[in-house]
């Protein structure tokens, strides 16, 4: 694999012992710029490590694996890595304290800095963050049985509205699993009884149906906050697929989306420009959730 040297702002991903060593000198120019760009590194490489871990444990079926396969995979794992790190309060900020501290503090013991060996960044992402920890943050859907069990009740709906407005059922299935946490996490009427929403669809004044008012997670200028938003309700979850679809293919905000079938990531994309979701990283992790749809459909077909 071929290493492009590391520069600020680079979208590059260090994946080889080279480029470990490479990191190693960028840091050690002492330079803030240097040491954030090495942490962020650092934090790619633990982030393509741990979507890759996932991806085996819960997506190989041993019967559609191939080598071009395998390239493709780690290929999106690689651009889901550098998609994911470097943001505000993640672990490259915690590795590049500890580069600075380290660089600012040496040891004593009459060793040159250049000459004493150093802990590597990889070990303090390690003690500063379980694995468990940041595959919260990044918010992977739980359990493969969950997961399967959400894609087989809703794979019939999917599939009827797929035939008449063009999405592709894996898409829409997809953002269904994203949107609630693979089902654990639908919007509840305030009596606790299902509202059938699986797209997080929000009750606009053009809505003339059933409401239901929810606590949500909205991002403004990058920063979660919490708000009480009016979410649609419908009376069953193929209703809810249709209404996706009606809003996907009818409104202007979505017409280009609508034209990107042909690609899961162009979709994805397509979507967070026209302001579907607030999260800035919306495009990754609903692409992350229609492949692994996508995987699921095949092993239950």
């Amino acid at each position: 694999m071929s290493f492009a040297p590391i520069s600020k702002g680079s979208d590059s991903l260090a994946a080889d012992a080279r480029s470990l060593n490479h990191l190693k000198m960028q840091a050690g120019l002492k330079t803030p710029e240097a040491i954030q760009e090495a942490a962020k590194q650092f934090e790619s490489l633990f982030m393509r490590e741990l979507i890759k871990s996932m991806r085996e444990a819960t997506m190989k079926s041993g019967l559609l694996d191939s080598p071009g396969g395998d390239l493709g995979a780690d290929m999106l794992d690689q651009q889901f890595a550098v998609q994911m790190s470097g943001r505000p309060g993640g672990l490259s900020e915690l590795i590049a304290k500890q580069l600075t501290r380290q660089m600012e503090n040496p040891d004593p013991g009459g060793v040159e800095p250049s000459a004493r060996p150093t802990e590597p960044p990889i070990s303090a992402m390690r003690k500063a963050s379980s694995l468990a920890a940041y595959s919260a943050q990044s918010s992977p859907p739980a359990g493969h049985s969950k997961q399967a069990s959400f894609v087989a009740t809703h794979a019939e709906a999917a599939s009827k509205v797929a035939k008449s407005s063009g999405i592709p059922s894996n898409y829409m299935l997809g953002q269904a699993a994203h949107e609630t946490g693979w089902g654990k996490k639908e919007i509840k009427q305030a009596d606790g009884s299902p509202s059938f929403n699986l797209f997080g669809i929000k009750a606009g004044s053009n809505w003339t149906g059933r409401v239901a008012e929810v606590t949500t997670t909205e991002y403004v200028d990058g920063v979660a906050r919490k708000t009480v938003a009016k979410f649609r309700a419908y009376d069953s979850y193929e209703s809810s697929f249709k209404d996706y679809s009606q809003l996907i293919t009818k409104s202007p905000r979505y017409a280009q989306a609508s034209q990107q079938t042909g690609s899961a990531q162009a979709f994805a994309n397509s979507l967070q420009k026209a302001g579907y979701a607030t999260d800035p990283d919306y495009a990754a992790k609903l692409s992350r959730a229609i492949q692994m749809t996508s995987q699921l459909q095949r092993q239950q077909a």
